[in-house]
C-alpha cells in the first residue's frame, strides 16, 4: 500500500516561512493535484515528499513508514520534471535504462521493464533516437517512461507540460490520466493551472502561502468553494464576486442591484444573515443569462470561441464577465440585465472570507 501522509509539515528558509504546517492524507491508487499560484509552497512540499527539500517540522510517510531521514534513492518514488531532465548523449533506450542500470539490474529484466513501459508510452518505434531527434510531447513521455520502469510506489509530476504547446498539453493531459488508470499507482501532480486540475485529479489540494485553503474532488471544490480564494481561483473564466451586504428582507444590495436570496439563507447552522452583514457574492459567467431584470450591465468586450461567447460587462465600478453557449449580436456599449441563478449563486462573509451556505 503506498498512502502517503503529511502531518505538521514545515518548511522554512531562515526566516521565511514556504509551508506552514499542512496535513494531508492521499490515499493509495489516488491521483492527487496541488495546485496554486506561483509562491504557494506547491513544489516545495511536493520536494519535500521526494526527499529533495529538508523539512523544518512535521512527518512525512510513504506506505506507512516514517521518511524524514530516508535518502530520495530509498523512498521508492520516481519523478518527472518540468523539464524533462533527458540525458543527451544516450539514446531514448539508455536514457529510460540507465536508473536500472546504476542499480545493477539484469539486462534481461531492463530490457523487459524498457519494452513495456515503451509500448504504454508509444515510445517502441524510438528507442534508437537521441533526445533532440524527439518532439516535447515524445520526450516528455521518455522522462515518464525512465519513471514506470522504476516500478515506484508514489510518481511524483512537478508541472510536467509547462514546456508544451496548447494542444500539446491537452494531448498529455489525458495520455498521464490513462497512464495513472492503467498502472494505478500512487501520483502526486503539482500545477499551477486549474484546469489540469479539474480535468485530472482524484482530488485536488488547493495552497495558498504555504497553507491548504481546500482539498476535494474537482466538482466538490467548483460546486462549494470554501472560501473566497478557492471560488476565485478554481473555474476559467473565473466567479463573479461582487461586495455587498444584508439588506431588509433578506436581501443582497450592491450598488447598482439588489439581488433576493434563498429563503432561510443562514439558518443551518450558520451565522445569521443579519441586517448591515457584509457579505460577497459569487456567480459564475457559465450561471448568468439575459433577463428583464437583474444586474444592468454595459457589454465592454466580446470574446467569440466558437462554442461559446464570453461577454466582459461592467457595472457600475465592477467589471464580470458572462458565458453564453447561444449566439449574441453583442457589441461594445450595448445595455444588457444580466440575472444570475438563484439556485447555484454563493455567498461568503466578507470579512472572514469564509462562505456561508444556502439553502437548496
Amino acid at each position: 500500500m503506498a498512502q502517503v501522509t503529511l502531518r505538521k509539515v514545515v518548511k522554512k528558509y531562515d526566516e521565511v516561512l514556504a509551508v506552514r504546517g499542512i496535513d494531508l492524507d492521499i490515499s493509495d491508487k489516488e491521483f492527487i493535484v496541488l495546485v496554486g499560484p506561483s509562491g504557494c509552497g506547491k513544489s516545495t512540499t511536493l520536494r519535500m515528499i521526494a526527499g529533495l527539500e529538508e523539512i523544518s517540522g512535521g512527518d512525512i510517510a510513504i506506505g506507512g513508514h516514517v521518511v524524514n531521514d530516508v535518502p530520495p534513492k530509498d523512498r521508492d518514488i520516481a519523478m518527472v520534471f518540468q523539464n524533462y531532465a533527458l540525458y543527451p548523449h544516450m539514446n531514448v533506450y539508455e536514457n529510460m535504462s540507465f536508473g536500472l542500470k546504476l542499480k545493477k539490474t539484469p539486462k534481461d529484466v531492463i530490457d523487459h521493464k524498457v519494452g513495456h513501459a515503451a509500448g504504454i508510452l508509444g515510445l517502441a518505434p524510438y528507442l534508437e533516437r537521441y533526445p533532440r531527434q524527439l518532439s516535447g510531447g515524445q520526450r516528455q513521455r521518455v522522462a515518464m517512461g525512465r519513471a514506470i520502469v522504476r516500478d515506484p510506489q508514489v510518481f511524483l509530476f512537478d508541472e510536467p507540460l509547462s514546456n508544451l504547446d496548447a494542444k500539446l498539453r491537452v494531448q498529455m493531459r489525458s495520455e498521464i490520466r490513462e497512464l495513472h488508470q492503467r498502472l494505478k499507482t500512487t501520483t502526486v501532480y503539482v500545477t499551477h493551472d486549474q484546469i489540469e486540475a479539474m480535468t485530472m485529479a482524484d482530488k485536488i489540494v488547493v495552497m495558498r502561502e504555504g497553507r491548504i485553503s481546500q482539498v476535494g474532488a474537482p466538482l466538490d471544490l467548483y460546486d462549494r468553494p470554501a472560501n473566497l480564494f478557492v471560488a476565485g481561483f478554481i473555474g476559467s473564466p473565473a466567479m463573479n464576486l461582487i461586495e455587498g451586504e444584508i439588506g431588509p428582507g433578506q436581501v443582497f444590495k450592491a450598488e447598482t442591484f439588489d439581488l433576493a436570496l434563498p429563503t432561510g439563507a443562514g439558518r443551518q447552522g450558520q451565522p445569521s444573515l443579519e441586517l448591515g452583514r457584509k457579505v460577497t457574492l459569487g456567480f459564475r459567467p457559465e450561471h448568468l443569462q439575459l433577463a428583464q431584470t437583474g444586474i444592468p450591465a454595459e457589454v465592454v468586450v466580446v470574446e467569440p470561441t466558437g462554442s461559446e461567447t464570453h461577454v466582459l460587462a461592467r457595472t457600475g465600478k465592477r467589471e464580470i464577465v458572462a458565458v453564453f453557449r447561444e449566439r449574441h449580436g453583442f457589441k461594445p456599449g450595448d445595455k444588457v440585465m444580466l440575472a444570475p441563478d438563484p439556485a447555484v449563486i454563493h455567498l461568503f462573509d466578507t470579512q472572514s472570507a469564509l462562505r456561508i451556505d444556502l439553502p437548496q
